[in-house]
């Protein structure tokens, strides 16, 4: 029996303390640096009869990047990488939402870093809802997209002796949500 997404119709926000946004980047072409962004707001519309008439946004602040490096952390803030100082904010805006399945969402929207606005498509998986301690209706969605960095104007980078860079282009955003229906 499928679940009764209808229920789920309404205005949502992310929660902070239970979302997640993070990325991950290779480094020296060998292993992999994750991190997080720590400062977001973002909201979102869903429509459990029609998945298609959702939409959602997500601001997040550049300055809040942390890797747990905390001289890495500095370098990503400068003009280097995000220049957060000029451009604070990122910023994701939904054009469409297409189910793929009962639970599984193709999100196509507005990528802006940096003043680069580009396309991208998430796909998010639906992982549940709960009524949590307090009465709120919470709704769960994870989903990744691969971006590069190259094509918003983040280009630093140095070669390395052997062949190869130090940074990867390719960097994956991951999303971990956790949404409260207002």
């Amino acid at each position: 029996m499928t679940e009764d997404l209808s229920k789920l119709t309404g205005d949502y926000v992310l929660d902070p303390t239970h979302t997640r946004i993070g990325f991950v980047a290779r480094h020296a072409m060998v292993t992999k640096v994750r991190g997080a962004f720590h400062q977001f707001e973002g909201t979102a519309h869903l429509d459990g009869e029609a998945p298609g008439r959702s939409s959602g946004r997500v601001t997040i602040k550049a300055e809040s990047i942390d890797t747990g490096v905390e001289q890495r952390d500095g370098h990503l803030r400068t003009n280097d990488f995000l220049d957060a100082p000029t451009y604070p904010d990122i910023t994701f805006v939904s054009s469409s939402v297409e189910p793929k399945s009962a639970t599984e969402y193709r999100v196509t929207g507005d990528l802006t870093i940096k003043d680069t606005t580009r396309p991208v498509t998430i796909d998010f998986e639906y992982t549940g809802n709960a009524v949590d301690p307090y009465g709120n209706l919470r709704v769960g969605l994870e989903g990744s997209v691969t971006i590069s960095r190259k094509e918003y104007g983040v280009t630093w980078n140095a070669a390395l002796e052997g062949g190869g860079v130090l940074v990867g282009d390719k960097v994956v955003l991951e999303f971990d949500i956790s949404a409260v229906r207002q």
